[in-house]
């Protein structure tokens, strides 16, 4: 038997944070992530008090089952520019701290790029920055590591820089967002059910499916192995509808909460399109 799972998307905070559940809830959405502030500026105001208490009073009322945040583009853990590096993890321990005020338990994050300087020298700094920010606010939240596509240098394309992490990191409330754009992209094919279930298989055997928590679904308008991460509607891209529908219908990941990133389209209209075809994918019979 196939559980229900949350489904849902990325969601504005234009007009104040709490407008963010007032969005959902008009989507009629089981999942949500946002951003806790601009995810292209270094600098946000502090959260205004009564927004936070407005935030939490309509999520009480909402029918919401997951929230996430996930953290600013600009954030780089692994930078090997000490300036640079110090800066991302200020901006990174008050994403966790913006978390906690909000009552939000995951947060995803990037792992950031090496810029040359190697992955294993990468993966260094990103636990040394998460035992920065596990000093500075505790690990109330979870942590979410996003796998990537690849692109430049990048960490996290491979389950192993993931493994790596949660293994030697001080920082153990961590966990892994999938997105399936950037899991393509890196190499791993999802394109049918058998392909689909070796890549789990192998999640499994690297990570541990137990620390899978969020499913970013998107569809690759490139293919597998180009490690360029282009986000396509659901069954419109090179994954397409069976290959969805193997990966919604594995029971092993059966009650994981997954959302969509791609444009809303006029009224949200691709939204709901992308969502009725995952919750049709979720029940329908494979071949």
């Amino acid at each position: 038997m196939i559980v229900q799972r949350p489904l849902g998307c990325h969601v504005s905070i234009a007009g104040g944070i709490d407008r963010s559940i007032e969005r959902a809830a008009g989507l009629q959405l089981g999942a949500v992530q946002i951003f806790s502030k601009n995810a292209s500026r270094w600098q946000a105001p502090p959260l205004d008090p009564d927004a936070v208490e407005r935030f939490k009073f309509a999520r009480a009322k909402s029918s919401i089952a997951y929230m996430a945040v996930h953290d600013s583009y600009l954030i780089n853990l692994a930078s090997p520019d000490p300036e640079s590096w110090q800066r991302s993890i200020d901006a990174f321990v008050d994403e966790l701290k913006r978390c906690k005020t909000l009552g939000i338990g995951d947060l995803v994050m990037h792992p950031g790029s090496h810029l040359g300087s190697g992955e294993s020298t990468g993966l260094q700094r990103v636990c040394a920055a998460l035992g920065q920010a596990l000093e500075r606010t505790g690990q109330d939240v979870r942590i979410l590591l996003e796998t990537t596509a690849g692109q430049g240098t990048n960490l996290g394309w491979r389950f192993e820089h993931l493994a790596e992490i949660i293994a030697t990191s001080p920082y153990t409330n961590l966990a892994v967002c999938f997105d399936s754009c950037h899991v393509l992209a890196a190499g791993y094919d999802l394109c049918s059910p058998q392909a689909v279930t070796a890549v789990l298989n192998e999640f499994d055997a690297r990570i541990g499916l137990t620390r899978l928590a969020l499913f970013h679904l998107n569809d690759s308008i490139k293919g597998c192995g180009s490690r360029i991460d282009r986000h396509q509607h659901i069954g419109r891209g090179e994954i397409g509808a069976t290959g969805f529908a193997a990966l919604l219908q594995d029971p092993r990941v059966s009650n994981v909460p997954g959302v969509i990133e791609t444009p809303s389209g006029t009224d949200h209209c691709e939204d709901h399109r992308n969502l009725n075809l995952l919750r049709q994918l979720s029940k329908e019979v494979l071949a």
